[in-house]
């Protein structure tokens, strides 16, 4: 059998013309609690002391030289509505922090295997990029009552490359619902280009152009099973809401681009010392 991520036409038919792709049962039930046990203990050697709040709503993160120097490290972010007004946390810790991201697929063996897996590999190698690398990595929590919204956005306004090539992988570490904040995605809104981009320079880290006003009734719900994966186009617009409900939403998230005629552009948030390194290269 073909490894799980090498796509069939029909499928390469359904992204292209959708932006999106569901392949179920992409991962094991046993690596997907492998995964998720590995970040429990990541989290209880989490002191607390170095790490930030993340909100896509207000972005306070990028006046932050903490979320800048994640690229390259295993950081820690809390939810916004996490805090007491005196600065404590209001639950434990663990039911606290928004994700841990953006350098896991490095220095983390569990999650660095799921990242240069040959599923992975084959899925880029189906799309035909040249010499994929992870760019960056997130496992998202999606906290019972506080897990936070994450608005409408494209992957490409924050991870630019010339040309274009940022494909996002989200793999569901848990059942995806309605109910606990599921993503969300505009069908075939990738073939309408970027609407902004998210720059950093001298005077800090801003935004193009203003966000777009979407009709909500254009997105569809994409709720998916546990070990499932989306990939998502890097133009396509995505949102997950604000988790009311009592049941977390644990998601590993991966973004990929081709290091090999696309040129990585110096004014996204996230600038590295070193090259990452390649899923493979032809």
């Amino acid at each position: 059998m073909p490894p799980a991520g090498s796509l069939t036409d029909d499928q390469l038919r359904f992204f292209d013309a959708n932006g999106y792709l569901v392949l179920e049962s992409f991962s094991s039930a046993e690596d997907v609690k492998g995964m998720r046990d590995r970040m429990a203990e990541l989290v209880d050697g989490f002191d607390g002391v170095n790490s930030s709040v993340f909100s896509t709503k207000d972005h306070r993160q990028v006046k932050d030289d903490y979320f800048f120097k994640s690229a390259e490290n295993i950081s820690f972010f809390f939810e916004e509505k996490a805090f007491e007004d005196d600065g404590s946390l209001k639950q434990p810790k663990e039911l606290s922090i928004n994700k841990v991201g953006h350098a896991l697929h490095e220095h983390d063996h569990v999650f660095k295997n799921f990242a240069f897996s040959e599923n992975v590999s084959s899925l880029f190698s189906s799309l035909c990029y040249k010499r994929p690398a992870v760019i960056q990595s997130m496992y998202i929590f999606k906290q019972p009552g506080i897990g936070g919204e994450v608005v409408p956005h494209q992957d490409n306004t924050f991870l630019y490359t010339e040309p274009q090539s940022c494909t996002g992988l989200w793999l569901a570490l848990e059942d995806a619902t309605k109910t606990n904040g599921c993503l969300w995605a505009i069908p075939g809104s990738h073939k309408n280009g970027l609407k902004r981009r998210m720059i950093r320079d001298e005077s800090g880290t801003h935004f193009d152009h203003p966000s777009p006003t979407y009709d909500q009734k254009e997105f569809v719900p994409l709720e998916v099973k546990s070990g499932a994966l989306v990939v998502i186009h890097g133009d396509l617009i995505h949102q997950s809401f604000e988790n009311l409900s009592p049941a977390s939403r644990h998601a590993l998230s991966l973004h990929v681009v081709d290091t090999e005629g696309c040129e990585w552009s110096k004014q996204n948030w996230l600038q590295r010392k070193t090259a990452p390194e390649p899923l493979y290269a032809n």
